[in-house]
């Protein structure tokens, strides 16, 4: 007679540990890139600008939403510096990250364009303190040849 309610029992927690590790996935996925992030300019420490990432096929692309301009600068800049199509495009709604994929525990192979000089670099990204913050770095050749920012995420 107790060896049914053993099965049962045995059967139950077979069943629950099963659900749990189907759940583990889930809810182990890393953070994304994706979202709403604040620009703090690495040279003065101050807030740029809003860039909302995005994923399109595997790649991220991040265009500029909202500029936090000092007392002396242009409300609605154009890029005066940039080349082609780009050049006098307003600032906001511009695209200056693209092409980017997740390369291991970052996201690498695109490229960020930074619109006060018009110049495009080569770019990494990566997730820091549990998806908080990106890490954002623009290079030339290699990415020891750089410099890197730091995103703070808004949503």
């Amino acid at each position: 007679m107790k060896e049914p309610i053993v099965m049962k029992l045995n059967t139950l927690a077979l069943v629950t540990l099963s659900a749990a590790c189907m759940a583990l996935p889930a809810s182990a996925n890393e953070a994304s890139p994706t979202g709403l992030w604040k620009n703090i300019d690495d040279a003065t420490g101050k807030p740029r600008g809003m860039i909302r990432i995005t994923e399109s096929n595997g790649t991220l692309q991040g265009k500029i939403e909202k500029l936090f301009p000092a007392p002396n600068e242009d409300l609605n800049p154009t890029c005066k510096k940039c080349e082609g199509t780009l050049k006098d495009a307003p600032v906001i709604g511009l695209t200056i990250l693209s092409g980017m994929s997740k390369e291991g525990d970052q996201y690498a192979g695109g490229q960020i364009l930074d619109p006060d000089n018009g110049k495009t670099y080569r770019s990494q990204l990566r997730l820091i303190e549990d998806g908080k913050k990106l890490e954002v770095r623009g290079y030339i050749g290699v990415p020891l040849l750089g410099r890197s920012q730091t995103w703070v995420r808004q949503e």
